[in-house]
């Protein structure tokens, strides 16, 4: 694999050689140009002197040496019929016939014949001007041409300059590429190494390239993906946690499940069992029996109803009914039922008459669940009070350690694991929900030792009348 420095070179390499050879080219051509219209007008001018002198001549081939001596040009006399009559250059007996050439036939038709052609006799190309004059009272071709070899001498001393040149533009280019090289290969490591750290989970790496915009864009792209990948690790995370603590409830469900469903089962199959082995037992021994039956029946089919309705309140399938009725009043009535659950126990209560504007059913469920918790989490008597738009439910139990405060009103939590009762902890999962749905919520305070203080605002129930 090539390096970028080797890549760099061989680019600068084929752009100098390319370029060179362009520019010499396109030099050539014009030098040539250049050079060949300057000597055309130079010969025209020659020709024009020469034409004065014409009538003077005596000896054709002397005046075209002479000429050739003092001016270096190459002088041809041909006659009409294209035998040379004069060559200051060459032996005249030994060239061909000229009436076909291009510069003779052209003169011949106006004033000037011009051509630039190589000549295999002096191998080189001349630019030759031709013009018919009259010697003697005779037409002939009077030509004149010059070597190109100065133009092609001017060219090659512009090509060792500019080869010259490119040499040192072609070693200032490579010095340039190996240190760009250097950088680039710096910013390049910066971000594999960062992308290796990526690769390691490692999303809080840094990278800095330091060169180019470009590494720098492609660098915070990277840092805006990481950041998009630790937050979703994050999220996996939690998800994770979620799962298991989802598995964890879901054994814990299933252990209560089983424990709770066990002690009445059992007690129905004892109950039952007794019954068919001892048809003829006395009738109110039977009765007891068969009302214990129903009593366990009861048990299984409440706490069947609780778990129902838990899962509709969090699936948001049921919707409420409101209606408008006394809090105080309904707050009562929970309290004279439980009473006949607890008598043993006593449930005081204070408060003014409450108008509210809620689903009943609903609210009878989250009172009674918050006092039916009480009761059970504490040995002493329990109070309710409507009070500074609040109902509220104090106990004077043990009390809820600060760590357990926010589990509480989760899904099937409970704070004394030990001690199973047809909860399932359910019941303050199912206030919360409730509560949320009458756009209110549960305040829980606790002090370990001292007891706890269960309430909710009511002022949402009363703005919805």
């Amino acid at each position: 694999m090539l390096k970028l420095h080797h890549i760099f070179f061989l680019n600068f390499l084929a752009i100098f050689i390319g370029t060179l050879l362009l520019s010499s080219f396109v030099a050539y051509l014009n030098i040539k140009n250049a050079t060949i219209q300057e000597n055309k007008k130079q010969l025209i001018k020659q020709i024009s002197l020469l034409e004065l002198q014409l009538p003077h001549v005596d000896n054709l081939d002397r005046f075209a040496a002479d000429i050739h001596t003092k001016s270096a040009l190459r002088v041809t006399v041909i006659s009409e019929e294209g035998l040379v009559l004069a060559e200051s250059n060459e032996d005249k007996h030994t060239m061909d016939n000229h009436a076909g050439r291009a510069e003779i036939m052209e003169a011949a038709l106006k004033e000037y014949g011009f051509i630039t052609r190589y000549s295999h006799t002096v191998e080189s190309d001349f630019v030759y001007v031709t013009k018919k004059l009259n010697y003697r009272n005779s037409p002939v071709f009077f030509r004149l041409s010059i070597s190109l070899q100065s133009a092609m001498e001017e060219f090659y001393a512009l090509w060792y300059w500019l080869v010259f040149t490119y040499s040192i533009f072609i070693l200032v280019a490579l010095v340039l590429a190996y240190r760009i090289s250097k950088k680039v290969h710096y910013d390049i490591h910066q971000i594999t190494e960062y992308l290796r750290e990526i690769s390691e989970k490692n999303y809080k790496a840094i990278v800095k390239p330091q060169y180019f915009s470009e590494f720098l864009y492609i660098a915070l792209t990277l840092k805006n993906l990481a950041k998009k990948l630790g937050t979703r690790e994050k999220e996996k995370r939690k998800y994770t946690a979620r799962l298991r603590l989802i598995n964890k409830q879901r054994n814990d469900i299933l252990s209560a499940i089983s424990h709770e469903f066990k002690n009445p089962i059992a007690s129905i199959q004892g109950y039952a069992e007794t019954l068919l082995d001892d048809p003829g037992a006395d009738v109110k021994i039977r009765k007891r029996f068969l009302q214990k039956i129903m009593q366990n029946g009861q048990k299984i089919s409440s706490m069947l109803d609780r778990l129902s309705l838990s899962v509709k309140l969090e699936n948001e399938d049921l919707k409420i009914k409101p209606s408008s009725f006394d809090l105080a009043e309904l707050a009562q009535e929970v309290i004279m039922n439980l009473g006949k659950k607890y008598p043993q126990r006593e449930i005081l209560f204070s408060g003014d008459s409450c108008p509210v504007y809620a689903d009943k059913t609903m609210i009878e469920t989250v009172i009674t669940n918050l006092i039916d918790n009480a009761m059970k989490y504490s040995q002493e008597d329990v109070a309710v009070s409507i009070m500074d738009n609040k109902l509220m439910v104090i106990d004077k139990g043990l009390g809820i350690a600060p760590n357990e405060l926010e589990k509480i009103t989760s899904k099937f939590y409970r704070v004394q694991k030990n001690t199973w009762d047809n909860s399932m902890g359910l019941g303050l999962a199912i206030v919360s929900y409730v509560l949320k749905l009458h756009n209110s919520h549960l305040s829980i305070e606790s002090k370990e030792g001292e007891g706890s203080i269960f309430s909710f605002d009511l002022s949402a129930l009363k703005k919805s009348r």
